[in-house]
């Protein structure tokens, strides 16, 4: 799998509570600061219908379907980056990640305490994205003394490339941007990469609403305000209720369907965050289909075959052959597998070929 979604966020935003709905597995939840210290840790199905589909045409033993990892990171405020509430223990989790789900607060609730005291979603943003933004800071203060003190050395060429790279990027965070709006060349994009800064991860907003404006969450002035400012910062944003998730979870399949049914709702809210947060990190789902099973895999856009094979197993990348595929229309318009290659909608591809999301593979190889 190895792909990572971190939930972070102010304290009583409702991370918690949606990683428990999300994942099933009981972090602690309280009303309170800090009540994550270490990180919880869930592995989640990524909904896709299309591997029921296929499943029922192959009729294997076992359906499989692809997962994500969502990891509950506890809360953070304003001084994080300067080791405020254990910050910088907590960035470090943030490092870790591959994308970043950022819940605000888009309800009144008297009873929820607000760490800021009042509820303000465009300010929990700033105060998470500067603490951000600073730890990224750091992070560049200390490699440019390293490469300052190699401009003398072997590499003194590669060494002015990368400190002039640093330095642009010190100036875009001074003036308050986030790393995902820096703008670079393709090869400075490969070098950026390595940098490891939490600010380029992807970046995804969790507008945490009420029941009554999950329907209809646009009515909601500060959903309005998020969805603005994420426009302007290239992040995606998903509207969900903590409360209703939190129901959901203790549903029956059946009984969360007529559930949503009666709220008005198309799906759950963290249905949506699961296939956005797949969106985000430029991922696709490929499947393999046998008597024994019918199953998805991850691997990220234009991952050529040898190297999509290379997630079932490395012995396959090593001994690739060619691949087989059908696509998963065609494999379904045709009512099974052998029927579609029948119909010459079976293809032979070689190791430049790049899978499309929705291929149907079988793998030959020799080891």
């Amino acid at each position: 799998m190895g792909f990572t979604c971190g939930i972070v966020g102010l304290p009583n935003v409702g991370k918690s509570t949606i990683f428990n709905a999300l994942t099933k597995a009981g972090a602690q939840s309280a009303n309170y600061p800090f009540c994550t210290i270490d990180p919880n840790v869930g592995v989640v199905n990524v909904p896709d219908p299309r591997l029921h589909q296929l499943a029922a045409i192959v009729n294997p033993q076992r359906v499989i379907p692809t997962t994500m990892e969502f990891v509950d990171i506890a809360g953070l405020v304003k001084g994080a980056s300067q080791g405020e509430g254990l910050g910088n223990q907590f960035l470090g989790h943030i490092r870790a990640v591959d994308a970043v789900a950022h819940v605000v607060r888009c309800f009144e609730d008297e009873n929820i305490t607000h760490v800021s005291g009042s509820v303000d979603p465009l300010q929990d943003m700033e105060i998470i994205n500067t603490e951000l933004i600073l730890a990224d800071l750091q992070a560049l203060e200390r490699r440019t003394d390293r490469l300052r003190k190699m401009l003398k050395g072997p590499q003194a060429k590669e060494v002015q490339l990368e400190l002039s790279l640093v330095e642009r990027l010190v100036k875009h965070f001074n003036q308050g941007l986030m790393g995902n709006t820096f703008e670079c060349s393709t090869e400075e994009q490969t070098l950026l990469e390595s940098f490891q800064l939490l600010t380029t991860k992807p970046l995804l907003y969790v507008c945490n609403v009420s029941e009554d404006d999950a329907a209809e969450p646009d009515e909601n002035s500060q959903v309005k305000a998020v969805r603005n400012r994420a426009a302007q910062e290239g992040a995606g944003v998903v509207i969900l209720s903590g409360k209703i998730e939190a129901e959901l979870s203790e549903l029956s399949e059946e009984e969360a369907s007529e559930f949503l049914a009666d709220l008005g709702l198309a799906e759950s809210g963290l249905n949506a965050l699961i296939r956005e947060g797949y969106q985000l990190l430029g991922l696709l789902t490929y499947f393999t289909a046998g008597e024994k099973e019918v199953r998805a895999w991850t691997v990220p856009q234009n991952t050529k075959a040898p190297q999509a094979a290379a997630v079932i197993h490395t012995d396959i990348e090593r001994g690739f052959i060619r691949a087989e595929v059908t696509s998963f229309a065609d494999a379904i318009a045709a009512g099974s597998m052998k029927k579609a290659a029948e119909a010459g909608k079976m293809r032979l591809e070689g190791k430049e070929y790049e899978v499309q999301d929705g291929d149907v593979v079988y793998f030959r190889f020799n080891v």
